[in-house]
Formats: C-alpha cells, structure tokens, sequence
C-alpha cells in the first residue's frame, strides 16, 4: 500500500471517529438523572444486654453468611489524654495487640490469622476499640483472644519504643502537610483548651514523653467491664452473645474505684479568629476554616448531616463546585461535621496554590454564609440525601460497618433501634431547617479561619479582608500549646 493512499484511509477514519463522537456527544445528556427513590433497608433492632460485671452486649444479627465481626469498644478515647501527653490514648491502643498473656505481637497475629481474621485496635474521640471478623464457628476463639489482648497486654518497653518510634515518624510526615496542620490549629481554635482541642494522634513531643508507666495506668483506671461495650455483629442471636461474652469476659473484675472524671470537650479559645502559618519553602497552601457544633446527642443531628452533604460532604457539594470545579483552585474542597460526646466540630478545608489561598478564604467563608441565609433547592437537597442515603446502606453490607455503625449509637447512648431510622431522619429534613441550623452554627464572627503555607505569597492578600489576621512561624509552633506558641513566647 502507499503512503499516500495509507494516509487517505487514515483521514477517512479518523473523519467517521470524530464524526461519530460528535454525534454521541449531542445525543448525551446535558444533567445527570434525576436520583431514584431512596431503598428500603431491613435493619434488625441490635438487642441490648449487661453482664454482672456491668460489661453491655450488644448484638444484632445478620443470618445468611456465617461471619461475625466482634469489637470490645470501650466509652473513652483521647479526650482522657492527660494534657502533656497527647497521644496517650491512641498509643495505649495500638500496644494491645504488641503482646499480651505470655504471647508476642508475632504469635497474636499469627493466632488471629490461624482465626481467619486479624485484630485492629485504635482509639478515637470518646471510644477506643478491638475488633476481629471471623466465620461464626471461630467466633469463641476469636472472643478469647480479644479478652487476652484487652484484660492481659503486656505493655513491653521494646514494643513502646518501636509505636513511639513510628508514630513520631506518622506525625512528623503529617505535619509537613499544609492542610493537616491547618487543621489540626483549627481544632484548637475551636476547642481551646478542652479535651477535644488538642490533637488525638499526639505530637512529636507529646508522643516523646509517654513512659511505659503512663500507658499502665490509663489502662487500668479506663480498661474495665463497666466502661466497655461488646459489639456482635452478624450470624448470632442474643442468646448466643450473652452466653459468649459471659465465657470470655464474663470474670472480668469491675473495680471498687470509680470512673475517672471526664474533662469538658471545649473551652475559650486563646487563638485569633484567623490565623497564619508560615511554612516557608511549601508548594501549595492548606485552608480551614471551623466552627463549633452541637454534640451528638442534638436533637439537629440529622438536620446538620444534610447540611453538612450540602456545603462540602461529596464531590458535587457546594465548596468543591465552587472551589475547584468553576475555578480550579484546588484538587478538591471538603467539610465534615463531627459531632462528639459532649461538643462538636464543622470543618472544611482545601488545598490551594498559596498566592491563591486568600480567595479560597473567601469562598469559604461565603458558602458558610449562603447556607444559613438562603434556601436549598429541592433538586439539590434530594441529590444530596440520596449522597448520604446510599453511603449509609453501603456501610451496612458488611459486619464491620454494621458493627460499627451499632457501636458509635451504644458510645453515645443513642437508642439502638435509630439504625433502622436513618433513611427516613434524613428524608424529613426540610430547606427551612438547614438554613435555620446553617445559621446559628455558621456564624462569621464564631468561625476560625488557618491558613498554613509560604505566607509570603498570600498574607497581605488576606490581610486586606482580615487586618487582625495573626502570623507564626511554622518551625516555632509549640503543638501541645492551647495558643500554639511556647511559654516563654506568647503575647
């Protein structure tokens, strides 16, 4: 063939291919459908039992695959952090299953894995926990092994060394990264010197500090029967869990001593309402802004779920199409609503280039605002709630989502049986209570705004909008501060 009558047939091809394409592309629709109706979930009400030892169990079943995920959840988590040692709680967690009853970390990984499962421990706000997922009729091994890492942990100074070592590497890593710092400033600024203010994973040195003794004596004044929660999800009825968890922990002592006292979650703030950080050299910069929330037991819970699907909870929401989708100015803009034991938190952050950051500002601050000031169509609160809907239903097909949906309404005392109301809370949600809610939780004048990157290239920017706007060195920060700054430093 020749090259010229190669090139001819290429031409007609490449002629039918864009020819065609451009016909497909008229034929494709302009708007995504419409969502579909929300799906029917079948949740069985989780039953609820206590031990003698005030030990709560609580199962929900699931027939139909012999699985089982078990998870010893205990009511307190980092917010019992003493204040120099940040960290504590996580760290205390991650060490169960570095050795415990006369077994090394090696041995219990491997006895898990002979199980078909494998432990994972961790601790949160206001919860930490263990869990294993095994077929059902490995289930009374797996609860013993979790009774022998729970009760029995060996705390070894070998294993304290190697998690500190590595969460100090963790941290360092983290805190390198714009937005992470941001964030965690932000935290402070919204919880001041509360428990929830400082941060969960520890600092540098925080983590630094933690003595063998000090892992000891969280665990004995928190790991106990009256101040844990056993969750069973899946093939199991009620009188098989009872009958189970008396076995494995059913001689598990409650102490004569009480429960230490549980610190207030939020505080004043001693942080400006926006602040700078100087990370000099950053490539891009990490913006926040936060609010405070209402705690989880609000009667709004699921009117601030909406709203938080609305401002920044999926791609389509409000900040990304905003902030990244109409201007490009960030890979992605998000905000989370967490609501915890006793306050809670509103935060939305992106990632931007730094001499961009004081418009992503900006474009946060007014999302906040519009929320609470306008109405939300009704096509755009029912593609939000279907987000939200099937999101949900995804995290119950398996036993550890279900299991972990049940323990997050057991630690914070929510009726078991709301599992199986969260499709029709959501849907009842109406335009008037977002904008209501918006409004009181989103106030301007409450909000803390972080800005971390190479101030040099953004801070007269925000200024202009933000005279008071206060600036530090990111290489000065003291962390485990409530004004981030060191003693000897602080205005």
């Amino acid at each position: 063939m020749s090259r010229r009558m190669h090139a001819c047939r290429l031409a007609v091809f490449t002629a039918t291919i864009i020819a065609s394409s451009i016909a497909a592309a008229a034929d494709f629709p302009a708007t995504p459908p419409a969502p579909g109706p929300a799906p029917q979930l079948s949740v069985p009400t989780p039953s609820a039992q206590t031990l003698a030892n005030g030990l709560q169990v609580v199962s929900v079943r699931r027939a139909g695959l012999p699985l089982v995920t078990a998870q010893l959840v205990l009511r307190s988590g980092g917010e019992m952090d003493p204040p120099p040692l940040a960290g504590l709680a996580d760290l205390t967690a991650s060490l169960l299953t570095k050795g415990a009853a006369g077994k090394t970390a090696p041995q219990i990984a491997a006895a898990a894995e002979a199980l078909g499962g494998s432990l994972d421990a961790a601790a949160g706000w206001d919860e930490s926990a263990v869990g294993i997922t095994v077929t059902t009729p490995k289930l009374s091994q797996a609860l013993g092994l979790l009774a022998e890492v729970v009760r029995q942990p060996d705390f070894s100074a070998a294993e304290l060394k190697r998690a500190q070592a590595q969460a100090i590497d963790d941290l360092r890593l983290m805190l390198s990264r714009p937005t992470a710092l941001a964030s965690l400033a932000a935290s402070r600024g919204v919880f001041g010197d509360g428990a929830y203010g400082h941060s969960r994973g520890g600092t540098p040195a925080s983590i630094a500090r933690i003595g063998r003794a000090d892992v000891q004596r969280l665990h004995a004044a928190l790991y106990r029967p009256d101040n844990a929660i056993l969750i069973l999800a899946g093939d199991i009825t009620p009188a098989q869990a009872q009958q189970l968890a008396q076995a494995s922990f059913g001689d598990w002592p409650k102490p004569a001593t009480p429960l230490p006292a549980r610190p207030a979650g939020k505080a004043a703030s001693q942080l400006p309402a926006v602040l700078l950080i100087d990370q000099r050299g950053a490539g891009q910069a990490g913006v926040v802004a936060a609010h405070a929330a209402p705690s989880r037991g609000d009667d709004g819970y699921y009117v601030g779920t909406v709203a938080n699907a609305v401002l920044g909870g999926s791609y389509s929401a409000r900040l990304n199409e905003e902030i990244r989708i109409k201007r490009g100015l960030s890979y992605g803009a998000n905000s989370r609503l967490q609501p915890l034991r006793d306050a809670g938190l509103w935060l939305a952050s992106a990632q931007t280039k730094n001499p961009s950051a004081a418009s992503v500002v900006e474009l946060m601050l007014g999302e906040f605002k519009r929320l609470g000031s306008t109405r939300v169509s009704a096509d755009e609160l029912a593609a939000r709630k279907a987000t939200l809907i099937g999101g949900y239903g995804r995290s119950l097909e398996t036993t550890s989502g279900l299991a972990e949906q049940v323990g997050e309404l057991a630690v914070y005392g929510v009726p078991l049986d709301e599992i199986g109301r969260y499709i029709a809370q959501v849907q009842a949600v109406t335009p008037k209570q977002i904008e209501k809610y918006a409004d009181k939780h989103l106030d301007a004048g409450a909000s803390t705004v972080v800005v971390v990157g190479d101030a040099a290239q953004f801070a007269a920017d925000i200024r202009k909008a933000h005279p008071q706007a206060a600036l530090l060195e990111s290489t000065a920060l003291d962390l485990d501060s409530p004004t981030l700054q060191p003693a000897g430093s602080r205005k």
